[in-house]
């Protein structure tokens, strides 16, 4: 009869310990916190003009530059002036030679009116600016470079060969 009289106070000793757990509550809350910075990204796909013949007119050409920069971002794209270092008159050098050059120019817009460089007042060129709208692909920006290689008489008198020039992209934000 031990055993009958221990199981009773053993179940009892069990409910009560239930009817007392959980009655109460405390809460608490915590802040959760990020930071996004303005941030800019950029690329820029090749002018490649193709082939000048001196003499036989200018020729055309146009790359792009893609930007993306954080929604609400303001940019602006500047380029270098290349291997020329002045914005007066950029120069290709012979890829063999290295000292003979052909003349060539970057525009901001089709018209070729307005030099794309720095922004600078003293060299008289232009920016590009713009707003970002985010960082995804499908927010990025193109901006379309415009260039041209005058029929000049420099030109004219170019050496047959291949020219390059190296341009700088630079956004700032």
């Amino acid at each position: 009869m031990k055993h009958a009289i221990r199981l009773p106070i053993l179940l009892l000793s069990l409910a009560s310990a239930s009817a007392y757990a959980g009655t109460g509550t405390a809460t608490t809350t915590f802040n959760v916190t990020a930071t996004v910075p303005g941030t800019c990204k950029v690329s820029a796909a090749p002018l490649a003009f193709g082939t000048y013949t001196p003499g036989s007119g200018a020729v055309t050409g146009n790359s792009n530059i893609t930007v993306n920069c954080t929604n609400t971002t303001a940019f602006t794209v500047a380029l270098s002036a290349g291997d020329s270092a002045s914005y007066t008159q950029r120069y290709m050098e012979n890829t063999t030679t290295s000292s003979d050059l052909l003349d060539y120019q970057l525009y901001t817009t089709s018209a070729l009116t307005s030099v794309w460089g720095d922004g600078s007042t003293s060299d008289g060129t232009s920016t590009v600016s713009g707003t970002g709208t985010g960082m995804a692909q499908a927010d990025a920006i193109t901006e379309t470079v415009y260039g041209q290689i005058p029929d000049s008489a420099t030109n004219q008198a170019a050496v047959p060969g291949s020219y390059q020039d190296t341009i700088t992209v630079t956004v700032s934000y």
